[in-house]
């Protein structure tokens, strides 16, 4: 039976060595991403959250195999993408693509834009100078930028414009599937919105396929159609967006939510301030990983590990005692 994703990721770790002396003998690891399962429907947008370090931008980077698993199995359109030659790996390079964080830092400064956008397709395809400049300005286009600009360099738009190149240079080869990671988090708020909504038109033209990473789940919202949050190398809970805004089952999912500006200050919501630190990811706690910081643990927390269970359609999460 053929899977319902386009992208499924089947118990997925990458860990780092962590090394040591002249000789870099090896003393630990870091397990940045430990044991992850989930899914992403075509044409859907999947979000992804948790605090820094938690490993979200590392998995994504294993999803698209810009980093090699460390155990796992990547299905992507119905290929296991962990174990692919390079043939195709070049091809799935077409089918899978990435918007960085950074609108700045991506985008080379000493390229003209017109460059920028047309280096996928002067890389993947045969296409003449004239077709891929034709492209160029159908993809500006696309994206809302003025096609007159096209010979000037990155550091002469701002950085919503800049996210819009990058976005542009995502989508020149039509693919499958694309990583947004922390794609607004360095823009202004009416800025975010006004990508986010950009996003969102591209997906509904395209049939494209989104995992939008984000720290919190009020950008994450807007945008996904369903929402996963991981904890230190874990995924702890996976549901349906409205769902899990209106009744989250994990107790690190209600303390994310309670972070949540309020739009309505008169509206009284319980915040659930978190104690201590970020447990290290090279030395992670027995149990729960969660359980140093749950206000609602206990002892069986302590000793033994939660599963990511289901807890009915398209909804699970990984707690001894959900909410």
């Amino acid at each position: 039976m053929n899977s319902p994703f386009l992208l499924e990721a089947k118990n997925v770790k990458k860990y780092f060595p962590i090394k040591t002396g002249l000789f870099n003998r090896v003393v630990g690891q870091v397990k940045a991403v430990d044991d992850v399962s989930f899914g992403i429907r075509a044409g859907e947008t999947f979000g992804l959250v948790g605090e820094s370090g938690c490993g979200k931008s590392t998995l994504a980077r294993v999803l698209l195999n810009l980093k090699n698993a460390t155990d796992g199995e990547i299905n992507f359109d119905g290929r296991n993408i962990a174990k692919v030659g390079t043939s195709e790996l070049r091809k799935l390079r077409e089918e899978m693509q990435i918007i960085f964080q950074d609108p700045y830092g991506s985008l080379n400064p000493r390229f003209l834009v017109k460059d920028i956008i047309g280096e996928p397709l002067r890389i993947h395809t045969k296409m003449s100078a004239k077709e891929i400049d034709d492209r160029v300005v159908e993809l500006m286009q696309l994206v809302g930028l003025d096609v007159t600009r096209r010979n000037r360099y990155p550091h002469e738009f701002s950085g919503g414009q800049r996210q819009r190149i990058g976005i542009a240079r995502a989508i020149a080869l039509n693919p499958k599937f694309v990583v947004a990671d922390e794609a607004v988090s360095a823009l202004d708020v009416s800025v975010q919105s006004q990508v986010l909504n950009l996003l969102k038109k591209l997906q509904k033209e395209l049939g494209l396929t989104y995992l939008f990473i984000a720290h919190g789940l009020n950008v994450v919202r807007h945008i996904s159609d369903r929402i996963g949050v991981m904890y230190l190398g874990k995924m702890v809970e996976v549901a349906p967006t409205d769902e899990l805004f209106s009744n989250p089952k994990h107790p690190y999912t209600k303390v994310l939510l309670s972070a949540i500006p309020q739009a309505t200050p008169n509206r009284v919501r319980e915040r659930i301030i978190l104690e201590g630190d970020v447990p290290s990811p090279a030395n992670p706690p027995s149990g729960c990983r969660f359980h140093t910081r749950c206000p609602f643990a206990q002892e069986r927390c302590r000793v033994e590990e939660p599963k990511l269970e289901s807890m009915g359609p398209d909804r699970q999460v990984a707690c001894h005692f959900p909410l």
